[in-house]
């Protein structure tokens, strides 16, 4: 005789192999790591810094 097999557990385990596989494909096309996050926001921030030092004052603001 074979094992009992409870089908709503094996429908679930499916279910969750295929949703995790989708996942995993999404994550490489449109995930970043947080590290490349904070570099990337550290990043900006420096730019804005940058430029608001370049900014040059007229004094004819309103």
């Amino acid at each position: 005789m074979g094992d009992v097999i409870n089908f709503r557990k094996a429908r679930k385990i499916a279910e969750r192999s295929l949703h995790g596989g989708r996942a995993a494909v999404n994550r490489l096309r449109y995930g970043r790591t947080k590290a490349e996050s904070n570099l990337q926001t550290a990043r900006d921030a420096k730019a804005h810094h940058d430029l608001d030092q370049h900014r040059v004052d007229t004094g004819d603001e309103r």
